[in-house]
């Protein structure tokens, strides 16, 4: 479990000269920029199998990719090393950056997948190439106790004139601006932390996540007195938002993607997804259903 003392320090230790071993007890050296694919090296598929490695960046975001104590863990760093290590790549080093970086480092061979948690959106799909879903979950938000002003959705937020925290890059802050909800009421913050500082210095009344993060942050602060509302899928322009997630690369790694596809398949189906995604809260739930896929995220349809 991360240690309370997170909560009084900067979650988001940017790592961009360095990386962390999964599984390692404290951060390596600078590492050099992951060859782009197609270069003299091959392709990252080839590459990450001869020498038994592989780069991925993460965001500093609980519960989905995180550092605990020098180590890096949470949902997708977890499910990224059972599936590579079924690849037969043994070792996954992590480097964190902002939310909205991962993409740019991404796309500047920083490293070779993004393991985030990062939603299925048509504006990301766009940049970069993303895995079958991972998982599915909803949007909640993180509001005083009892909710007084009863916020349920984002159109109460900008009906009821209420400010809403948001994390900046994430989909959250754009489903707000897509709903009409100015930037008045809209505050951007760059990680968990910040968020729940401002909820509890109450500059603003709710911060918007998936509810599955919002519940996570919140048990690492049980004295805040604050609650997440039930999970909802948001709409705009009467069309369904759904938050689904997946792993992200670059799209000339088709290799790696098909690779990385075809082992995710058989966590899913073999129960071992659930037995790891278990202790960062996640259910069977989660579990993405077989109309919910990248093709029809990346669409919009």
């Amino acid at each position: 479990m991360v240690h309370d003392e997170w909560k009084r320090r900067d979650f988001f230790r940017l790592a961009a000269s360095g990386a962390v071993v999964l599984g390692g007890t404290a951060f390596a050296a600078a590492c050099t920029q992951a060859p782009q694919a197609g270069g003299q090296g091959g392709g990252a598929l080839d590459r990450a199998k001869k020498a038994g490695s592989i780069k991925v960046g993460i965001a500093g975001e609980i519960p989905y990719g995180y550092t605990d104590g020098g180590n890096v863990t949470g949902e997708s760093p977890e499910v990224a090393k059972a599936v590579f290590k079924n690849i037969g790549i043994a070792k996954v080093e992590a480097t964190q950056v902002e939310f909205k970086q991962l993409i740019p480092a991404l796309a500047a061979g920083q490293y070779d997948m993004v393991a985030a948690g990062m939603a299925i959106l048509p504006d990301r799909c766009k940049q970069a190439a993303f895995s079958a879903v991972d998982y599915v979950t909803p949007t909640a938000f993180l509001v005083p106790k009892g909710n007084p002003k009863q916020v349920l959705n984002f159109e109460d937020i900008k009906a009821k004139g209420v400010n809403l925290a948001v994390l900046s890059g994430t989909v959250e802050q754009q489903v707000a601006k897509a709903t009409g909800i100015p930037d008045s009421q809209l505050q951007t913050y760059d990680g968990q932390p910040q968020m729940l500082q401002a909820l509890q210095a109450n500059r603003a009344y709710a911060g918007a996540l998936t509810d599955i993060s919002l519940k996570a942050l919140l048990k690492q602060n049980p004295g805040a007195a604050l609650e997440v509302t039930s999970g909802f899928v948001p709409q705009v322009q009467g069309k369904k938002q759904i938050q689904a997630g997946g792993f992200v690369f670059r799209k000339t790694d088709s290799d790696l993607v098909n690779a990385f596809n075809a082992e995710l398949a058989k966590l899913h189906q073999n129960g071992q997804w659930l037995e790891i995604v278990k202790p960062f809260g996640f259910t069977k739930d989660n579990l993405p259903p077989a109309d919910v896929t990248t093709e029809q995220l990346c669409s919009g349809s």
